[in-house]
């Protein structure tokens, strides 16, 4: 499929995970990328990935927890590709902690990071998308749409990504943009491999948010970004899907 033929495609969070795996499927099919993260390292090993597989990319390694750097990511992307066709907001941060043992610095970094970077990045990108006909696509997660035990702070934060995805959707949807969102879950990646859980917690809390078969690869998730964001999602605007292996089914 070359869905993404002559469209251009910003990536937050592509130096890994479900960023690098939704870089990789769209390239493939043809977009031209601006991939985005605050790890160099990680982010350059993508475009190495990339560039080897012969896809048009450009790279900014940039910490979108600073307000002013999602409105200077877009204006990378204008002025290196001149457009915006895809804003795929991946980047986010996991942490876990008892509720009550929570810093509000701790809780607001997540917040900062995974919903206020989401929001600045779509600022930024909406009237560039507007002229496009273009649209958006959000990572939210599971755990805003079931009680996540010592994620207060990262539930919380995908909530909002998912409330902001539906506003922006019935907001723009007649000027042409759409809006929508991915709600990931049991997904294998760096960030949910980290060993972050804090000492002595009941573990049969966590077994209602296990899939029902096995956990599986990032790319599963970029595969419905790709939809989502393609044509073949032309008519769905304001929407969620879960890619959770059953877990909430």
């Amino acid at each position: 499929m070359r869905r993404f033929d002559d469209k251009v495609v910003l990536i937050t969070g592509a130096a890994s995970g479900i960023g690098r795996a939704t870089a990789v499927r769209l390239a493939s099919e043809g977009a031209a990328l601006l991939c985005v993260d605050v790890q160099a390292k990680g982010l350059a090993e993508t475009v190495a990935t990339l560039t080897a597989s012969g896809a048009t990319v450009h790279s900014l390694a940039a910490d979108l927890a600073d307000p002013a750097s999602p409105p200077a990511v877009v204006a990378a992307c204008m002025k290196h590709f001149g457009r915006v066709d895809v804003l795929c907001n991946v980047a986010g941060i996991l942490r876990m902690d008892v509720t009550h043992e929570l810093e509000l610095a701790d809780w607001n970094r997540v917040i900062t990071v995974n919903l206020t970077a989401t929001f600045l990045m779509c600022k930024a990108a909406i009237p560039h998308l507007l002229v496009r006909g273009g649209n958006i696509v959000n990572v939210s997660s599971t755990s805003a749409l079931q009680g996540m035990p010592w994620g207060a702070a990262y539930g919380s934060s995908k909530a909002g990504v998912l409330a902001l995805t539906r506003a922006i959707a019935v907001e723009y949807a007649a000027r042409g943009l759409r809006a929508n969102a991915v709600c990931p879950g049991s997904i294998e990646t760096p960030m949910t491999n980290a060993d972050m859980l804090p000492k002595g917690i009941d573990m049969k809390l966590l077994r209602r948010m296990m899939p029902l078969d096995r956990a599986r690869g990032p790319e599963t998730v970029a595969s419905v970004i790709a939809m989502l964001a393609s044509t073949d999602g032309a008519h769905i605007n304001g929407e969620f899907i879960r890619i959770d292996g059953g877990t909430l089914a």
